[in-house]
């Protein structure tokens, strides 16, 4: 999340295996190994709903199979560090689901699916929930968020919990995204020296590469989007309040808010449709239509598409096949914000940063000592050859100096950054310029990782903090590759029309499959043509 702000403020075949197996055995020592994902672990959440909807696989062999590739590539191989921790009765209740399925019971959509949650998101399973500190880590609630709650009841499998940006990526001005001292430092699997993002960056890296049928990630600002962008998969941040943040770590209580990454956008509609909440329940996948684009108005974010020419040239080509497919495009050339727009909004999340996170430590069990920030500030203190190894806390620190959300000074700042992102931001730009939704692009190519400066992020492109501070739908979907890495297209609109960004992404990727399958490069200098230029005539 807070890369954002401060970048503001200043090949192989998929091929399908036997129900009964996971994928390829270790190959011998002469040759290569593959760790590209094969057989049903390949395979998008909609096609794996439908082969255990008819038997094809059963959810114990599927969840087997990812189990299997967790071992391959996450633990040892490319050694992602995505996954944190692995929920032990995850084969238990895959059985328990085949057994309801063989009874003629099935639950629902998900019915034996395995995901994986972000480890900021409380499960009532026997696993801490931590957000990557060791102050957390026996944070063992026994309570299911009633995201979970909402996954459970459509069948899901929760496999485990995902490696984050150590407190979401709320702790420091230097920090490294996609580090936790619990998970260490998460890997890109395009690139594996390459920056994951924050703050779900083992949710994007683990969809990306095959280790779950999809994950959940939370956001407050960027931490969808952008861990999707660089990985390479579907994200979608919801309209704030339509998925419940109640039990999941907080940062902000006018931006949080938890949402899918997956393959595919039916697959993400197909995971929204389990965790959102409220008594209208809608079905977000049933919602989708792949000629969705054919007569819509769409307003491209021209003062948001960056320096960067690749990019540039992706979001070029995304833009014309929305024309192919029968979108009226309409330049918007001035999205800007007005003075002391990001001091503000800095200081809203500090505000809510603060007195949300009180409230969640005081609701622990007891096994968790740290029942403040001032208390986390002291426990990272006193074990900063773990916790401060890397960098600072000076967002935990500024937090705790901030008054109380009862002060003129909140309600004064989250009053102005709203009506700047809503009424006189994204609400202003559909109506001016008579349009149903934005496109950008949606983050920049990944920067290398770096223990030595932290994140250091080149031009940031894209517009989705105005949607982050509205509260409004963002979906993020690939758009292709550039030098290895991957791209992704931007759709926001107003709120509460999170079913619309979601048909208008669904017909912009049924036109384009452009998601790129993760290569496991070490380096940029893998790529032959880079290698060649990179060597002394």
């Amino acid at each position: 999340m807070k890369h954002i702000l401060v970048a503001a403020m200043s090949a192989f075949a998929l091929a399908a295996c036997s129900p009964q197996t996971g994928d390829a055995p270790m190959p011998d020592a002469k040759a290569p190994i593959s760790y590209a994902a094969s057989g049903w672990t390949a395979k998008p959440l909609p096609d794996l709903a439908e082969a255990l909807q008819t038997g094809e696989i059963t959810a114990e062999a599927l969840t087997q199979a990812y189990l299997d590739r967790i071992e391959l590539v996450d633990r040892t191989g490319p050694t992602l560090q995505a996954v944190l921790t692995l929920n032990p009765a995850a084969l238990e209740d895959a059985r328990a689901l085949d057994a309801k399925r063989e009874a003629g019971e099935p639950l629902g959509a998900l019915h034996g699916l395995p995901i994986l949650l972000k480890d900021n998101i409380e499960t009532a399973d026997d696993m801490a929930t931590t957000a990557g500190s060791l102050a957390l880590k026996d944070n063992v609630t026994g309570r299911d968020s009633p995201l979970v709650a909402g996954l459970r009841a459509e069948g899901a499998i929760i496999l485990g919990k995902t490696n984050l940006s150590q407190w979401a990526n709320f702790r420091s001005n230097s920090s490294m995204s996609g580090w936790s001292a619990l998970g260490g430092q998460v890997r890109n699997p395009h690139m594996l020296d390459r920056n994951p993002c924050g703050s779900s960056s083992g949710s994007g890296a683990a969809a990306a590469a095959s280790l779950a049928a999809g994950a959940v990630g939370t956001e407050t600002n960027g931490s969808i989007s952008c861990p999707s962008t660089v990985n390479g998969v579907v994200g979608f941040k919801p309209t704030v309040g339509l998925v419940s943040q109640q039990y999941i770590i907080p940062i902000s209580s006018s931006q949080d808010t938890a949402g899918p990454m997956t393959k595919t956008v039916k697959g993400a509609a197909m995971m929204l449709t389990a965790i959102a909440t409220g008594e209208a329940k809608t079905d977000y996948a049933a919602a989708l239509d792949a000629n969705s684009l054919d007569g819509a108005r769409i307003g491209v974010l021209r003062s948001a598409e960056g320096n960067n020419a690749l990019i540039r040239a992706r979001f070029n080509d995304a833009l014309a096949a929305m024309e192919a497919a029968g979108a009226i495009l309409v330049d918007i050339e001035e999205a800007d914000m007005p003075d002391g727009f990001w001091g503000k909004a800095f200081a809203v999340l500090k505000y809510e940063f603060k007195a949300t996170l009180n409230d969640y430590l005081a609701s622990t069990p007891d096994t968790v000592s740290t029942r403040t920030l001032t208390d986390l500030i002291a426990f990272n203190t006193e074990n900063a050859g773990t916790e401060l190894a890397l960098f600072n806390q000076d967002i935990f620190e500024q937090s705790d100096e901030m008054e109380g959300l009862d002060s003129d000074g909140y309600k004064e700042a989250v009053a102005f950054i709203q009506s700047a992102t809503r009424e006189k931001g994204i609400d202003r730009l559909l109506k001016e310029h008579d349009v149903v939704a934005l496109v950008a692009p949606s983050g920049p190519l990944a920067p290398r990782v770096d223990p030595v400066n932290g994140d250091v992020w080149p031009d940031w492109p894209g517009a989705g903090y105005m949607a982050a501070i509205a509260g409004y739908p963002h979906l993020t979907v690939p758009m292709g590759t550039a030098r290895g890495l991957p791209v992704g297209l931007s759709f926001m609109s107003g709120k509460d029309q999170d079913a619309a960004i979601l048909s208008l992404g669904y017909a912009y990727e049924q036109k384009t499959e452009a998601r790129a399958e993760p290569q496991y490069y070490q380096t940029a200098e893998d790529l032959p043509e880079i290698a060649e230029a990179m060597r002394r005539r």
